[in-house]
């Protein structure tokens, strides 16, 4: 039988495999061997922040078939922490292990055409939008699509693959500057703000879904994320929409793992689906310290097939991305961030994920910043940025 279709429970004490070694791996496997699984990791590079840790560093390409079908031989089930992983690789596994999320779930994520489509098709609101594959198509953008910004369909995160454009000749020029690949243009949306929603779906189509976080990107990056528990100010009728709305493209998907959707809030309240990661996301570190069960905790239970875990959010709370930038001193030097300074605010959660080469724009860690309220969580966080010499601007 194929197992990727058992909905059997897989007990602690067995293996679970993941593809990719980045930080998100990393915490997976805290999260994972802290219940008493066992962790296979695959990845090309010597070190890597979930190899390290894992008990089972395999170095290889995630298209090697001689180190996927060993990690299959090895695992009861298999996941991924980041949605570039190839397909086919995915689908190769699903023939002899189970695999969550599946092959089909990941390929529409991990192609903005594809993602585009299947929103739309769902129902799911989406920024005025259309494909580009070929010069001519731009010939067909209506005025409604500019000003707009122009993504790759594929390998685009952090900001990477896009460009605004303000007309058709940006557009073009732009294209012609990423090589031709197919890309989508949108159309920018006038936004009061931006969140996500973290879900978890187990086999059986059971979907819980985090509290929503606000979130502030800087240069395409995720720069800070604010968290309210249910019951406070955040709980208004739009974030309940973004939960189900969230839920409701998991049901679509039949997914099974962790599923972030990122959405604009427009400036009438109307919400537009902006895109899905397949996989446990930046902005939903803050369930580590505030909620019962993290993100990382759903996704190997949803992967073994345990009940899912209680999503409730305990407190308020603000995290904060570390870059690589805080280790540079202005004149191009390198120092060690004031760590003592961060760990002596209240309620401040310090994680690092063990890179060893810090670099302008690379994630080296979260701080996540605990309160009984906003205001709280809000001040103590400010005082963590002093510390590292992030700009502040909430």
């Amino acid at each position: 039988m194929n197992k990727s279709s058992d909905a059997s429970v897989i007990a602690p004490g067995n293996w679970l495999g993941m593809l990719g070694g980045g930080q998100l791996g990393r915490m997976f496997c805290h999260a994972a061997q802290s219940m008493g699984y066992k962790v296979a990791v695959l990845d090309p590079a010597a070190e890597c922040p979930a190899g390290v840790v894992a008990d089972l560093h395999i170095r290889a390409e995630y298209d090697d078939e001689q180190a996927l079908d060993r990690l299959a031989g090895l695992c009861a089930a298999v996941t991924t922490e980041f949605e570039n992983v190839p397909a086919q690789s995915l689908a190769r596994l699903e023939q002899s292990v189970r695999v969550s999320p599946g092959s089909r779930s990941v390929a529409v994520a991990q192609d903005r055409i594809a993602e585009k489509a299947f929103l739309a098709q769902a129902g799911v609101p989406v920024a005025p939008h259309m494909p580009v594959v070929q010069p001519g198509d731009l010939d067909e953008a209506g005025q409604e699509l500019f000003p707009g910004i122009l993504k790759s369909a594929r390998l685009g995160y952090d900001g990477k693959g896009q460009a605004r454009v303000a007309g058709r000749a940006e557009a073009l020029a732009a294209w012609e500057s990423m090589g031709r690949v197919p890309c989508v243009l949108e159309a920018l949306v006038p936004l009061t703000s931006e969140i996500s929603v973290v879900v978890a779906r187990n086999v059986h189509g059971e979907a819980v879904a985090y509290a929503p976080s606000v979130n502030e990107h800087r240069d395409g990056i995720l720069a800070v994320s604010t968290v309210e528990p249910a019951g406070a100010r955040v709980a208004q009728a739009f974030h309940r929409t973004a939960a189900r709305i969230a839920q409701d493209i998991a049901h679509a998907l039949n997914y099974v793992g962790v599923l972030c959707v990122e959405f604009f809030v427009l400036n009438d309240g109307r919400l537009v689906a902006n895109e899905m990661a397949p996989r446990p996301h930046n902005s939903g570190h803050y369930t580590i310290d505030a909620c019962i069960s993290s993100q990382f905790e759903q996704q190997a239970r949803t992967m073994a097939g345990q009940p899912l875990g209680d999503p409730s959010c305990l407190c308020a709370s603000v995290m904060l991305n570390i870059l690589g930038d805080v280790w540079f001193d202005g004149q191009g030097g390198l120092r060690e961030p004031d760590w003592t300074g961060v760990l002596r605010v209240p309620g401040a959660k310090l994680h690092l994920y063990g890179k060893a080469e810090a670099r302008r724009a690379r994630k080296m860690g979260h701080v996540t910043v605990l309160g009984d309220t906003l205001e709280a969580a809000r001040g103590r966080a400010r005082d963590v940025a002093a510390a590292l010499g992030i700009q502040w601007k909430q």
